[in-house]
């Protein structure tokens, strides 16, 4: 897949300076995280699922996850296994015939160890479909980490998806989410502990995904389309030493921003959160008309605010947020040529930037350049002209 791939040869070639690069199942993992963009949650008790993952990539979903954790209810999660099951069934017989479907990345949410070695032997050839597990509330208190990378290790040399001999690696998507993560009491030597199992099995690790749900029920809160996760300020702290401990240079992991879910608008209570400036003519006015009734300024406000605080990629529930999330992650031309002006560059000193605008040190913003230019491989390059507007205009369509 590619991001994008849905907007024809002609307006693609007008928005981007530098399309984005082509992702699979097989591609470098570093790859693979930072292009999961709005990784989509569908419960496994869906009756269609099947379907909906071919419609969902049709519409430009890169990365889903088939949840069987707190989406379904605990006398349904034998039903929702067996359906889950099925539905890869069926998407790998699809996949085996002249005409193959288009397919995100996909992932399965697990509740334990065990249910992660039953499901894998469940799936029989749709195994082969999948990039790898979710584990939720993702802590070490107990050993509970370490007992889902033994159970992923089985799983890998049982079914020979450990990377070896050609073949590719199934890896894990932590969340981290645990009420010891969030209490203050707790979050250092949980998080210390957390930290050093994750590195231990790097390998095995795409990306550490952040549960604000769970986080916020922890102090029965929860956030309205108004506000974003940074204004609740108990859930923006442990935010912040995620990033303290997992977002180093050298580490890089890439940590993606937690989930919107919101997806349809009701009484407002504080103002919009989008300008009328960038929306200028009568279709872009339009356009900010139906982001404001569907509730997405909130959205779009809170992965501004993730990819300052260095997450890339987003948690969402519902296909609308999809495109929000892919135009918001389009490397803008300014930032491009900034990083390539910097990257590599590591004998030191400052430069104007190439835009005349900034400063440009050498030796500390090595970092940001590398991951810019990932994200620019994942997401693209947006031309010199063209705006998040522009983006969005196109995605929402």
């Amino acid at each position: 897949m590619r991001h994008f791939s849905y907007v024809d040869d002609k307006r693609a070639s007008r928005l981007f300076h530098k399309l984005p690069s082509p992702i699979s199942i097989d591609s470098p993992p570093e790859h693979v995280a930072a292009a999961l963009g709005a990784t989509l949650y569908s419960p496994g008790t869906r009756p269609t699922l099947a379907k909906d993952v071919v419609k969902q990539a049709k519409h430009g979903c890169l990365s889903m996850v088939l949840c069987l954790e707190d989406s379904v209810p605990d006398d349904a999660v034998e039903f929702a296994e067996t359906n889950v099951a099925e539905a890869m069934q069926q998407l790998a017989a699809k996949s085996s015939g002249s005409k193959r479907p288009v397919l995100p990345l996909l992932f399965i949410r697990v509740r334990t160890p065990e249910q992660l070695e039953r499901v894998a032997r469940l799936l029989g050839p749709g195994l082969d479909l999948l990039s790898g597990f979710v584990i939720p509330k993702y802590e070490n208190s107990e050993g509970l980490a370490d007992r889902f990378f033994e159970a992923l290790g089985r799983v890998q040399r049982d079914y020979g998806q450990d990377g070896s001999n050609g073949a590719r690696r199934l890896r894990v998507m932590p969340i981290l989410e645990s009420p010891r993560m969030i209490h203050r009491e707790t979050r250092d030597d949980t998080l210390s502990g957390i930290v050093d199992v994750t590195k231990a099995h790097r390998e095995d690790v795409l990306a550490v995904r952040i549960g604000a749900t769970d986080l916020s029920s922890a102090f029965s809160l929860r956030r309205s389309r108004d506000l974003t996760v940074y204004d609740v300020k108990l859930v923006s702290s442990v935010i912040a030493d995620v990033v303290n401990v997992f977002g180093r240079p050298g580490d890089d992991f890439v940590i993606t921003g937690t989930v919107w879910e919101h997806f349809h608008n009701a009484e407002r209570l504080m103002r919009p959160q989008l300008r009328m400036t960038p929306f200028q003519d009568a279709n872009e006015a339009q356009l900010r008309q139906k982001l404001l009734l569907k509730g997405l300024d909130g959205l779009i406000r809170e992965i501004a605010l993730d990819q300052a605080n260095g997450l890339l990629g987003k948690t969402v529930i519902h296909p609308s947020h999809v495109p929000v999330v892919h135009a918001m992650s389009v490397v803008s031309h300014e930032e491009y040529v900034d990083a390539l002006s910097v990257v590599g560059d590591v004998g030191g000193g400052a430069n104007a930037s190439p835009y005349r605008n900034k400063m440009n040190e050498m030796k500390p913003h090595q970092a940001w350049a590398r991951k810019t230019l990932l994200r620019a491989d994942a997401f693209g390059v947006a031309a010199e002209e063209t705006t998040f507007v522009d983006l969005l205009e196109t995605s929402m369509r």
